[in-house]
């Protein structure tokens, strides 16, 4: 298949940059590996700069997207190598099967017959999905897809579907691409909390991530945007830990730049549910910047909210509650808070796998170079306005590689 401008991952900043260059009247074709579009910015409850829900910003570029004949995408495909030089790539693509087809209406009938129950990556392991699911609420493609990690091929979806729209004998496709110029926007993922071992982070159910919170808070949650302990019950306490294994050479040695705002943003979330929660959060150093200044300046003026300097060195239980132990390097005094749950502050890891033709540094994010554009965070942390900035400009820099 011939292309003009390839971009490689169908978050926001891959559509932003997909679809700018798709309306200028170039061929695009974009790739993403998961079976819906929206990659991390879909899980969030809100986002900078606006502290708008997801749904604002995704349905304007999805709308754009179907009304843009320039542009094709394909959900379920990994990119296994890149050959040739600007202006002249061959790109091979494995397509997974999805086993469900464009005949879906998203009626729900097979989901509600399907014996196999699994844990819910869309939600982090919060909840439970069947092995044949809507990826989730806002999916584009609004279609169901059967995940063939736990899915035994029972056939009883077969049955319930109506539309024929299900076939279970599917097989994986391969695909040759030539395009002129590689948009990469891979995104990124959470680091790892379990290597915390000093933080309980797979110890303590009530020990969870930034991501996680962000699940818990979101409406389309899996607790229907009531923030809870694991137990059920409302927060009387919590703490927000920064730099859980960021600017840690055992780590991750560098800055992920969005973590103290994520916990900033999410105290407020706290704040809106729990008038009365007392709400810690222990940082190294508090880093809001640019036009964010003020935000940070009106979370710190809330008497509840306690900011303390000093690196956490452990997480424990104790009776039933988490224990956070930190020294406060202002005061010089150990501090330990008793809370209902932690929220561990992880950084931003590169989410692309290593992939023949393309080059990534030292820490994993893509390299730029002639005809290979990396954007968001395949090329660095950054958030959400300024990974589109980037898709913007490389929509640009492809157009301008397209017309040589």
């Amino acid at each position: 298949m011939a292309g003009e401008i390839l971009v490689i991952g169908g978050g926001i900043s891959g559509l932003t940059a997909a679809i700018e260059a798709a309306e200028t009247g170039y061929d695009v074709i974009l790739l993403e590996k998961n079976p819906y579009l929206g990659g991390r910015v879909s899980q969030l409850n809100k986002y900078f700069p606006k502290l708008c829900p997801p749904f604002c910003g995704l349905e304007i570029l999805f709308k754009r997207m179907k009304s843009t004949p320039k542009l094709k995408y394909f959900t379920n495909a990994e990119v296994q190598e890149i050959s040739g030089e600007s202006g002249n790539f061959t790109v091979k693509v494995k397509l997974k099967p999805r086993y469900v087809n464009e005949n879906c209406t998203a009626c729900g009938a097979c989901k509600e017959v399907c014996p196999i129950e699994a844990p819910d990556e869309y939600n982090f392991g919060l909840k439970k999905k069947k092995a044949i699911d809507l990826p989730n609420i806002m999916a584009m493609p609004f279609q169901y897809y059967i995940d063939d990690k736990y899915c035994n091929k029972c056939g009883e979806c077969v049955s319930a579907c109506k539309y024929n729209a299900i076939d279970l004998n599917e097989e994986e496709r391969e695909m040759t691409l030539n395009v002129s110029s590689i948009i990469v926007a891979t995104g990124w993922k959470p680091y790892d909390a379990t290597k915390l071992d000093n933080l309980g982070y797979g110890k303590y159910k009530n020990v969870i991530t930034n991501m996680e919170m962000e699940r818990l808070a979101s409406p389309n949650g899996p607790t229907g945007g009531v923030i809870q302990t694991m137990d059920g019950k409302p927060i009387e306490t919590i703490a927000f830990v920064q730099c859980a294994g960021s600017r840690d050479e055992n780590h991750l040695p560098y800055c992920s730049a969005i973590c103290c705002l994520a916990s900033l943003k999410q105290a407020t979330y706290v704040r809106e549910q729990y008038p009365d929660a007392k709400i810690y959060i222990f940082y190294i150093d508090i880093r809001a910047f640019g036009r964010y200044e003020d935000f940070f300046a009106k979370v710190k003026a809330d008497e509840k909210i306690e900011l303390i300097k000093g690196k956490v060195a452990k997480v424990e239980e104790v009776d039933g509650k988490l224990v956070v132990t930190a020294e406060d390097t202002l005061t010089g005094v150990k501090s330990k808070k008793e809370v209902d749950m932690v929220v561990l502050a992880t950084g931003m890891q590169p989410a692309i796998e290593p992939i023949p033709g393309l080059e990534l540094d030292e820490y994993g994010f893509v390299k730029p170079k002639p005809g290979i554009i990396p954007v968001g965070v395949a090329a660095m942390p950054m958030e959400v306005a300024s990974a589109n900035e980037t898709a913007t400009a490389a929509a640009l820099k492809a157009i301008q590689l397209a017309r040589r």
